[in-house]
């Protein structure tokens, strides 16, 4: 126990890596230390399940140290359990584990029956992935006929999560043509099997032999790829785990370049061995020796929230009205955000800290009202981040250790000394979240919340754009059920000139509604306000606060299901409005948005990449308009629209995660992240399995010369709401991050088109190959590109090593699409033979204005199968005309042709009568 809690000391140097994560995890000579699986709140309590979970990672540890040439094991595991579980002495509290920054959730299916284990993984071929996923049924051991052993499972979403390698099988396409041969896409090819087509009907299969299609070639899509019980072949666990001689994954020299699946077509055709190899985790280590440890484990039980803000007053808090927005986005969280039975207190600073509230309870509206009467009202002084700090753990050492807690810390003053008390923030447990206001905030500000796994957030001085309160208002807590979270469903700011109107609506949905709040800011005089509710009805119980020019109202019970319409009129100043409300049911799961930037610091010219997820429970909700606003240091806002295309920085098409390159650089220093998210008329959450990183699903298995089939994948049920539209409308925070290295204005251009990722190709009428893809941009996935260069080769890794050696391909009638648009190409090979049976392997590159080329794209591949001619039909027999046959003339001097005279003379007297 005390080796793992004194390990979280030593996090500051991993957490402050430029790379975005939450994840505590850190790389202790060869062992993985400070992994958090977290027990979901909606998990009915069963001990049992902490056992399972354990006996998982023991048996993972040995097949990952083996699979990984003794390189890896686990050292050990917290295990979060949530605060509805009845109290033991052996569960403590945590110290920076959340469920937030979990590494491994165990949550019930969504939907029922969808017991598949998964990697949500949101970058590319070798970017780290979010979060492994297992149900309490795949742990308990109840899913081993159709996943395998849960430990080799566990290896094989920890190769996605740590090293971000992709699978090596593809549902969607079990068998590819190479050399008029069908091939099952499997790693390695010396696994061996039988392909056979399974045709069910009520809960009993019959097995039928694959066919090949006689115009394509390829087997029916129905076909399966059964591996033999008995196999030799060691590779690969990103195909099939569950084989039992497979202990390796695949390397160069067994690995298979042709197969069509996600490692090669994100990978660039390299063995998950050749990813892993490439990892910080390899390039630190050597191999072991000796044989690692078991895990141990610590069983960490989740407590009331407890938290502290610490908000600066300092004589700079006076420009630009920052203490009176700091009072409206301190009273939403007061009021709305915070959850009820969370303890808050409260510390104010300048160049000392004054305790403004010791911890609290809030119980009722009463607490809440008196915290936030006791928010700073005037500002003096210098600014001494670290007094603020202190006095903070102070406060929160009155009532309970400072383990878990947290600390919000606002400030816009710059402060010398803020790394004299970084030692007692790592000493502290806490974690701390980080809002700096204004452009001169501390530089160092950031490192509290990467070091302790807190928010980073940053707000400007242009008040329309609503920063601070949606700062403020990302600051739910991280444990907890979802169902007890404040939910942003609005955040709009306008500056209004001779009594214009900022008019709007509002949809409340059905997986919300509980706790809605409406507020709106001013910044000079009381506004005209008019809301409607869904019914028409005018709502008139705005609460308004003059001196801290703001209004708000708590709409009582549930708000209706609707469209709620605003409309605020004022002349010469600048308005807000902003939405929060609750789960409408803690059975029903919201809607939620989540965003963030791939990294917490961005280099020009290294591309930022923005992403947000937007699901309901685990299902993925598709075809949202989704919209980004970023926000530098001097003022300059770029909207983006967000994609969930699976082109450009998007890796997988309709998995509810929208994303988007930033490249717009303006200025060094901090920049805001925010996402708009509108559901309407064409949304709706995905109906059948959504495309994941995980395990394969185990079809069948051969038993005694017999194949005993699984049940197909339960899909889900299309009557239930989670398959119907989804009208809703969120905001959300995606924190903020810092770029440097911005040249000064005119910004050079130095971004290529982004790579081509969904290249397909396919035979269409006289040998035409037909090309499809994303278009990429002039800048990443911005733009037009100027060109493309489309090369083919008969070898695979020719085209990869030796693009510019290999045969062009004639593109000049060929003019680029803008960005993300579809593009279509048809062309006949020339100069290779494009026979029956050549494989003929295709990719493109985009080329810019400037002359900067992308990345070689996915390698596609065509097979061109002719049919066999069918034979000439023959014409049906006719029977012979029942005629007396002729006498046969014969030379009767041969021998024998007497006798043949006679019976050819009887035979034709015996046809006459039949007739």
């Amino acid at each position: 126990m005390r080796s793992f809690r004194s390990s979280l000391f030593i996090l500051v140097l991993h957490l402050l890596e430029g790379a975005r994560s939450n994840s505590l995890i850190q790389l202790n000579g060869n062992g993985y230390e400070g992994i958090v699986i977290a027990i979901d709140p909606n998990v009915p309590e069963d001990e049992t399940l902490i056992q399972n979970i354990k006996d998982m990672v023991t048996k993972a540890s040995p097949y990952l140290f083996e699979a990984t040439e003794k390189r890896f094991y686990f050292k050990n595991v917290a295990i979060l359990i949530p605060a509805s579980w009845k109290a033991k002495p052996e569960y403590v509290k945590p110290k920076l584990e959340t469920y937030k920054n979990a590494d491994v959730v165990v949550t019930e299916p969504n939907p029922p029956e969808n017991d598949g284990p998964y990697t949500e993984q949101m970058g590319n071929c070798g970017e780290k992935g979010e979060k492994i996923y297992f149900t309490p049924d795949f742990v308990a051991g109840k899913k081993v006929l159709q996943y395998g052993p849960q430990g080799r499972v566990f290896v094989h979403e920890w190769a996605h999560l740590r090293w971000g390698v992709f699978n090596e099988y593809n549902n969607e396409q079990k068998f590819y043509l190479s050399n008029k041969k069908n091939k099952p896409v499997i790693c390695s090819a010396a696994i061996r099997g039988t392909n056979v087509l399974p045709q069910c009907q009520g809960g009993s299969c019959v097995t039928k032999p694959c066919r090949a299609d006689r115009v394509t070639g390829l087997f029916q899509k129905e076909c399966e790829f059964i591996p033999d019980p008995q196999q030799s072949e060691k590779a690969s666990i990103m195909y099939a785990q569950s084989i039992e001689s497979v202990v390796e994954f695949c390397k160069e020299k067994n690995h298979n370049k042709e197969a069509p699946n996600d490692q090669n077509q994100k990978c660039n055709l390299r063995s998950t061995w050749e990813v892993i190899q490439d990892s910080e985790d390899f390039k630190k280590t050597t191999p072991m020796t000796t044989q690692p440890p078991a895990p141990t484990f610590s069983l960490l039980q989740i407590g009331q929230r407890i938290v502290c803000l610490v908000l600066d007053k300092s004589g700079s808090m006076t420009v630009g009205g920052r203490l009176k927005r700091l009072n409206q986005a301190g009273k939403l969280f007061l009021l709305q955000t915070v959850e009820q039975g969370a303890w808050v207190g409260m510390v104010a600073f300048d160049s000392a800290a004054y305790v403004k509230s010791e911890l609290v309870q809030i119980n009722s509206a009463a607490e809440r009202d008196a915290l936030a009467r006791s928010l700073p009202t005037a500002a003096s002084g210098g600014t001494s981040i670290c007094s603020g700090l202190r006095s903070a753990f102070t406060v929160i050492k009155k009532k309970y250790p400072t383990d878990g807690s947290e600390i919000v810390l606002l400030t816009d003053g710059e402060d010398n000394t803020i790394s004299a008390c970084f030692a007692e923030v790592k000493q502290s447990g806490a974690i701390i979240h980080t809002v700096a206001l204004g452009p001169s905030a501390a530089k160092e500000l950031e490192e509290l919340s990467q070091m302790t796994g807190g928010l980073q957030t940053y707000a400007s001085d242009q008040a329309e754009n609503n920063g601070l309160i949606d700062a403020f208002g990302a600051l739910s807590s991280g444990n907890g059920a979802v169902s007890q979270r404040s939910i942003q469903l609005e955040s709009r700011g306008l500056t209004l000139q001779n009594n214009e109107w900022m008019n709007g609506t509002v949809v409340v949905d059905s997986t919300v509604g509980k706790d809605t709040l409406f507020l709106i800011t001013w910044t000079d005089v009381p506004p005209q306000i008019l809301l409607w509710d869904p019914s028409g009805t005018k709502q008139d119980s705005f609460l308004v606060d003059t001196h801290n020019k703001m209004a708000y109202l708590q709409v009582p019970g549930t708000a209706k299901v609707g469209m709620w319409k605003y409309s605020l009129q004022a002349s010469s100043q600048t308005l807000t409005l902003t939405v929060s409300s609750r789960a409408s049911s803690a059975t029903l799961p919201p809607v939620t948005v989540t965003s963030k930037m791939n990294k917490d610091t961005g280099k020009f010219p290294s591309p930022m990449v923005v992403y947000a997820k937007i699901h309901q429970g685990t299902l993925p909700i598709l075809r949202a308009k989704v919209t980004a606003l970023i926000e530098s240091e001097n003022g300059k806002t770029v909207t983006l629209e967000l994609l969930d295309n699976g082109a450009g920085a998007d890796a997988t098409k309709n998995d509810g995660i929208y994303s988007r390159y930033f490249t717009a650089y303006d200025a060094n220093g901090r920049y805001s992240v925010k996402v708009w998210a509108l559901g309407g008329v064409n949304t709706a959450t995905q109906k059948a399995t959504p495309p994941r990183s995980g395990a394969m699903y185990i079809r069948g298995w051969a038993e005694n010369g017999e194949i005993k089939w699984n049940p197909p994948r339960p899909d889900i049920n299309k009557d239930d709401l989670q398959g119907k539209q989804v009208c809703f409308s969120r905001t959300a925070s995606g924190g903020s991050f810092v770029a440097s290295d911005v040249p000064k204005s005119p910004v050079p251009d130095l971004f290529p088109p982004c790579k081509i990722t969904d290249l397909k190709a396919g035979i269409q009428g006289d040998n035409l190959i037909n090309l499809t893809w994303t278009a990429p941009g002039d800048d990443y996935d911005h733009g037009r590109a100027d060109r493309y260069i489309i090369r083919i080769s008969t070898n695979i890794l020719d085209l990869r090593d030796k693009f510019n050696d290999s045969v062009q391909v004639n593109t000049t009638d060929l003019i680029p699409k803008e960005a993300n648009s579809e593009e279509v190409f048809v062309f006949k090979p020339e100069g290779i033979p494009f026979t029956n049976g050549t494989d003929l392997f295709i990719a493109v590159q985009a080329v810019d204005k400037t002359n900067l080329k992308s990345e070689i794209s996915n390698i596609a591949q065509v097979s061109l199968f002719l049919p066999p001619e069918a034979p000439p039909e023959t014409p049906p027999e006719t029977p012979a005309p029942s005629l007396p046959c002729p006498e046969i003339q014969v030379n009767s001097t041969i021998p024998g042709i007497h006798i043949l005279k006679i019976m050819w003379k009887w035979l034709g007297e015996l046809q006459l009568s039949i007739a």
